[in-house]
This record gives structure tokens, sequence and C-alpha cells, in this order.
């Protein structure tokens, strides 16, 4: 199982370095496809985006999914001074978009570094501050450019609803915490590839048909709306746990979400998780979501006939710069490979 961690961790890694916000995924969507393919399986592209893949197996059908695309920006308009006023994709927290790095992509296939900052961020010019509120109209992006005018700016063929990507800050601690943006869900769709290739090398053996989704559009709540297999009987989204203030789950546990905001999601999945986790001593917690929602919730809404369950490997600081911890990942996949019936041979 070390070797299956460590691999998911690679694949993370690998992952958060291509920038993905939503609506801007095909260079991740090229990497996924390209990724699986080298592996010996015959991916599909969908149209709407993402990518699906059948690893084998026989019997009950079962689909497993992870989203790539993640939060980020927009550039909403080109200010007279050539910075950028931004619209957020996706609910990316304001309070951790202040002196973040970005890159924007233009339309022509260009791109350029930048940062995100308060309006006249000088603490020795700024008397006040600390006591400014944080939002779209007070946060702007400065190109590492010279420019000091629009048409400077747009000389450079930067434009209005050119995507705008946060560098990741990805990092894995000696004592196992991984810390960086978008673990939701590029945490999980790492680990999902690391199953990949060890079900292509016979190092896990499948105990059932099993698919993998990987969707995009899910941080603005279209993911999998659409491409999920007609024979698909379960469907588990793998995303991240909740890690919080009122809530079980600690970055070192698989969290089994009983409800979110779209619901509660099918009971007898659910319990059949909590059995197999107590069944292996995978350490688990359940909890119910405030705010949340995920590939399943959107598969029900699009009118899945499929059972559905939601897990994930405990993440705090979600939407900002987050941490989980390699424990968490371990019990993720524990978890996953007890539904999928699979045994893990390393």
């Amino acid at each position: 199982m070390q070797t299956l961690v460590q691999h998911a961790l690679e694949e993370t890694l690998r992952l958060l370095e291509i920038p993905s916000p939503t609506g801007h995924t095909q260079a991740i969507c090229e990497h996924l496809a390209r990724r699986l393919s080298d592996m010996g399986f015959v991916p599909v592209r969908l149209r709407k985006g993402g990518v699906l893949c059948t690893l084998g197996g026989e019997g009950r059908p079962l689909a497993l999914s992870a989203h790539v695309d993640t939060l980020g920006l927009m550039v909403r308009q080109i200010k007279d001074n050539g910075r950028l006023a931004f619209a957020r994709v996706g609910g990316v927290s304001y309070q951790a978009l202040e002196t973040e790095n970005v890159q924007v992509f233009t339309r022509d296939g260009r791109s350029y570094t930048g940062v995100v900052q308060l309006m006249n961020a000088s603490k020795h010019v700024n008397r006040e501050l600390d006591a400014h509120k944080r939002d779209d109209t007070t946060l702007e992006i400065l190109l590492d450019e010279e420019v000091s005018t629009r048409a400077q700016t747009e000389a450079l063929g930067v434009a209005v609803g050119d995507f705008v990507s946060l560098e990741p800050r990805a990092r894995v601690t000696p004592s196992g915490f991984i810390r960086s943006r978008f673990l939701d869900d590029k945490l999980s769709a790492g680990i999902l590839l690391a199953v990949a290739d060890a079900a292509a090398q016979g190092r896990v053996r499948l105990g059932r048909k099993t698919t993998l989704a990987f969707t995009v559009y899910e941080e603005v709540g279209h993911g999998l709306s659409a491409g999920l297999p007609q024979d698909t009987q379960d469907l588990l989204a793998v995303d991240m746990g909740c890690v919080g203030e009122g809530l079980a789950c600690r970055e070192q546990q698989v969290s089994i979400c009983a409800m979110d905001s779209s619901g509660p999601y099918d009971e007898s999945m659910r319990n059949e998780l909590i059995a197999l986790a107590r069944e292996r001593g995978i350490d688990y917690a359940v909890d119910v979501y405030p705010s949340y929602a995920s590939d399943a919730s959107t598969a029900w809404r699009a009118g899945c006939d499929v059972r559905c369950a939601l897990i994930g490997a405990g993440v705090y600081a979600s939407h900002g710069y987050e941490r989980s911890h390699v424990r968490g990942v371990q019990n993720t996949l524990g978890l996953m490979l007890a539904l999928m019936g699979s045994e893990c041979l390393e």
C-alpha cells in the first residue's frame, strides 16, 4: 500500500503543475488521456471536456469520479492604469487571494505572470491598509510587465475573458502533510491515476467493472452532468473530505459524507462504506457538510439512476491554501479498493 500511496502523491504533484481553472482545462485533459494511454488503456475524451476510462473487471459496474478543474479567476476589466480587475471562477476565498502569484492566459496562446494585490498596497503609504475589505472591487492583478496604461496592456494581447490561474505552491513535508492549493480535487485525481497504473501492472486486482471519470466544470456545479456509462450501478465521488469546526474528520482520515447542501447521499451505499472501513481497520469519519456539492449530486440532478456516495481524504482550509496528510491518502485508497472489491498485491 505504501508504494501506491507514494505513486498517488507523485501523480498529484504532476497534476498540480498544470494550470486548469474551470473552463481552461484542455491541457490537463490531454495529460490525463496521454497518461492513461501510456498505461495501456483506451480513454475517451468527452465533447464537454473530461476523460472517461474503463479499467476492466466484471460485474456490478462502478464509476469513480474526481474533478480536475480548479478555482481560478477571469479578467473582467483592463483598468486605465494597465492593471486588471477580475471575476472569480468558482468560490475561491478573497482572503486567500491577496499576494498570490498568478498566470494570465491570452486568446492567442501567450501567458504572463503577475500578482494579486490590494489597491494602494504599500504599508508605508496606506495607513488604512489593514482595515480595507478584500473583494473584487479592492483587489487587482498587477502584471509582471512594464505597463501603466490600458493600451499597453492590450498590446500584450490581454483581454476581457482571459483565464487566470493561481500558483498552487505544492509541497509534502517530512511529517507527511501535503500543502497546496487545489488538493480539491487533484489529490483525488492523483489517487485514481495511481489505482489505474496499479491495475494496468497487475498490482491491483479488480473485483468489479470499474470506470474512472475525470470531470471538469465541477467547481461551477455541473461536472458529471453528462458522460456516465449507461450500465453504471454505483457512483463514488472521490473529492475532498471537509475538516473544520463542528466536523469530526481530520486530515489523516477518509471522510464519508452523509449529506451536503444538495441533500443526503444513498444510505445503503454509505452504510456499505462504513462497514467496509470497520472491517478493514480504515480510519474514517462520517460528517454532514454544510456548504458543499459534488459530481455525485450533479449526476443525480442530471437524472442518472445510480447509487451515489461521497468520500475523500480530509482537507483543511478548503478553497484556500489547503492541507491534507499521507495517511488520509492511504485511508482513502483503502476504502476505494474495498468498494471496488479489489485486492492490492503489493
